[in-house]
């Protein structure tokens, strides 16, 4: 490990530049570029509103708000997984060519993520100023469950990118499973919609529900989050970040045979 962290300041030029690539390409030949990552959060919590607000309207106080809190919180899990799957096999050509820590090109696509899920924070702070949202110090306390689910990411990302060296459909069970994810954690609903046997596996089993619920007690209800929350949360991100590592090591030298 302490290797690793030697190594990754080693190539922490590297690194930013991978990550300004991926920033630079998302938005390449686009007319409004950056805008978009405001943008595309305000568009699908308008619709997404519109749709569910009827249901659960009575049941939260500030749908608006608790909907692009989760929806945007769900959508960086779901992209930088979903990049992270083909980092390795997406740089193939240059891993044949040099040695670079092979872990730095996963690291990289969900760096470039955060980074993005940063302007979809803009288009949050507009909702949360358009609908009265009480603010408080305690809204910059949000950083902890972040850091946590990018903790989260990155392990979970290294756990796929090397599975899908060696199995190709990864990327396409992938898609269905985070899917699903997306309607077992309370984004679009309350957890208190949920039958109540449902409701405590949810709770207790979902990953992303700490996170998610640690983020609004800062941002909707202007209060330090759960520190249960935050130390579970903690725990998982920690492990998924081990078993990540683990896995990567154990298949990292078999890369340039498959890929």
């Amino acid at each position: 490990m302490k290797e690793r962290v030697k190594s990754l300041f080693r190539y922490k030029n590297l690194l930013s530049q991978l990550v300004s690539r991926d920033i630079k390409l998302k938005y390449r030949r686009s007319f409004l570029g950056y805008v978009w990552s405001v943008l595309n959060p305000l568009l699908t919590m308008a619709v997404m509103t519109v749709v569910f607000s009827q249901m659960f309207k009575r049941n939260v106080e500030n749908y608006p708000v608790f909907l692009l809190s989760g929806n945007i919180l769900y959508s960086f899990l779901r992209e930088s997984t979903m990049h992270g799957i083909s980092s390795i096999t997406g740089n193939a050509a240059l891993l044949k060519k040099t040695y670079v820590p092979k872990y730095i090109f996963t690291l990289s696509k969900v760096t470039s993520d955060l980074v993005n899920l940063g302007f979809s924070f803009c288009a949050l702070l507009v909702v949360m100023l358009v609908t009265g949202v009480q603010f408080s110090w305690n809204i910059f306390l949000c950083i902890i469950p972040v850091l946590e689910l990018y903790v989260f990411c990155v392990g979970l990302s290294l756990f796929l990118a090397q599975a899908a060296v060696f199995f190709r459909d990864v990327q396409y069970i992938w898609n269905p499973i985070v899917l699903a994810w997306m309607y077992l954690t309370p984004i679009i609903y309350p957890l208190d919609a949920l039958p109540g046997k449902l409701a405590w596996l949810v709770s207790k089993l979902n990953p992303l529900y700490y996170y998610l619920e640690s983020f609004r007690d800062t941002v909707m209800y202007a209060q330090p989050p759960e520190w249960l929350l935050v130390w579970r949360g903690a725990l998982i991100a920690v492990l998924m970040l081990i078993i990540g590592l683990w896995s990567f090591a154990r298949t990292k030298d078999k890369f340039i045979l498959h890929i």
